[in-house]
């Protein structure tokens, strides 16, 4: 890939997969095409299917590991109440969402270690401090192509993560290829399957799935897929992802004493949960009746958690409130696809998930009600504010001092590297990295000292 390190061109690419999906009937299993590997390599133990080695790989990685360091919402340790004893980092979402995404894969047919592999990898690629370092770092490297979760998720599945190394034919010398994932799962892992401007309507979207110097393994990971549309094993996952935040972030909330399930009467705190929702997880037209109705209809159900008080009858309520909720949101999703799709094996490009409009109104009211309550109390604002700091701090020190600072992967992709640009995408990958500690720390080692 011309500007940076890393291996750029297939040794030997395919050129029938787009005559292969093609002429796929529109329901299918699997086919060679999508158990095929960049890298065409042995199972070293034989009766193994391809994704059950794609979920293995994801789960022994140290890009998976280092998720339990890396802000989910609320930075682990920074409050002395019940938060510190269970916080839920982005290792817990993503077994979380794995565990969601598996059973509601399965029951439409889906491959279900493929759907795990790509639950599980989906937020690799976030680096430390969450969404909000993800803003700081995409500020950094608005010169060298952006910064966002999701390309940086590929970027580690296929050059990063130390799994498998091929010789490069251009130079002779050893390039690797990531985790080697099979095509399936790089595109089930896949969100937004486009790179930055790419997205037709909306060239404007800070959201984009891949880097410019990783389109060729995109591009192969693509091959006969519909231009911008997802595969269905990845609308699997994203849903996934929303119901297991959702749910479990109002939990987290509720646990903390944040949430106090009687505010959500009063009409002064329901308009200000809309104004959360609205243009953050629903169209900025959308009625706010329409979110009435949804929040009106949660609070109806017998299991709704009405108070919350901590004792373990509370807990157990709340724990059935939060099955209830996944339950809810899933078999909706389960039950519209079938009315659509009917019985058969649902996988790939033959058909879309279909989540009913309502049922994603409840799931964005649960989302604005952790935003209101949790995400933009006072306190939390002192604290990204700081983390802001850190990152761009720590950014800067690097660029003025590395090699110094790296670990010794970066370094010697740093010392290789051909240009400005592709040194100063050396520094973002090392620093989404990080975990949160651990930023912290080379910002105090680097950032502090004198030059």
């Amino acid at each position: 890939m011309d500007g940076t390190y890393g291996i750029g061109t297939r040794q030997t690419p395919r050129t029938d997969g787009t005559a292969r999906a093609a002429a796929a009937p529109a329901l299918t299993p699997y086919s060679p095409a999508d158990t095929e590997r960049w890298d065409t390599e042995a199972d070293k133990r034989p009766g193994r299917t391809a994704f059950q080695r794609d979920r293995a790989r994801v789960l022994h990685s140290a890009a998976l590991r280092r998720l339990a360091g890396k802000t989910q919402v609320v930075t682990p340790g920074t409050r002395g109440d019940a938060w510190d004893a269970s916080p839920r980092t982005r290792l817990t979402h993503s077994l979380e969402c794995a565990q969601v995404g598996r059973e509601l894969g399965a029951t439409l047919g889906c491959d279900p270690d493929l759907v795990e592999a790509a639950c599980l990898s989906h937020d690799m690629g976030h680096p430390p401090f969450g969404h909000n370092g993800e803003q700081e770092l995409n500020d950094f490297a608005s010169d060298c192509g952006g910064f966002e979760g999701n390309a940086q998720s590929l970027r580690l599945l296929t050059r990063l993560e130390p799994k498998r190394f091929v010789r490069d034919p251009r130079t002779g010398d050893q390039a690797s290829v990531g985790l080697n994932l099979t095509r399936a799962a790089l595109d089930a892992a896949t969100k937004y399957p486009w790179p930055r401007g790419g997205r037709a309507d909306d060239p404007e979207s800070g959201k984009f799935g891949v880097y410019e110097d990783d389109l060729p393994v995109f591009s192969w990971a693509r091959e006969g897929a519909p231009a911008g549309r997802t595969c269905f094993e990845a609308q699997v996952m994203d849903w996934s992802d929303d119901v297991a935040y959702s749910v479990h972030d109002f939990e987290d909330g509720l646990h903390a004493g944040h949430i106090v399930p009687a505010l959500l009467h009063d009409p002064c705190e329901r308009e200000a949960v809309w104004g959360a929702a609205i243009g953050r997880y629903v169209p900025a037209d959308t009625d706010p009746e329409e979110l009435a109705d949804a929040l009106d209809r949660l609070t109806a159900q017998e299991w709704w958690p009405h108070a919350y008080d901590g004792s373990a009858v509370a807990q157990a309520r709340l724990k059935d409130a939060t099955s209830q909720l996944i339950g809810r949101f899933c078999q909706a999703a389960e039950t519209a696809t079938r009315e659509v799709h009917g019985p058969g094996r649902l996988t790939r490009y033959g058909a879309e998930l279909v989540v009913p409009r309502e049922v994603r109104a409840e799931c964005a009211v649960l989302k604005a009600v952790a935003v209101r309550y949790v995400m933009q109390r006072t306190e939390q604002e002192v604290i990204r504010a700081d983390q802001r700091v850190v990152i761009a701090e720590l950014a800067a020190a690097l660029t003025a001092r590395a090699p110094e600072g790296l670990e010794p992967q970066f370094r010697a992709l740093f010392e290789t590297a051909p240009d400005d640009r592709a040194r100063k995408r050396v520094l973002v990958d090392q620093i989404a990295a990080l975990t949160d500690a651990s930023a912290r720390s080379l910002h105090l080692f680097l950032a502090t000292r004198p030059a």
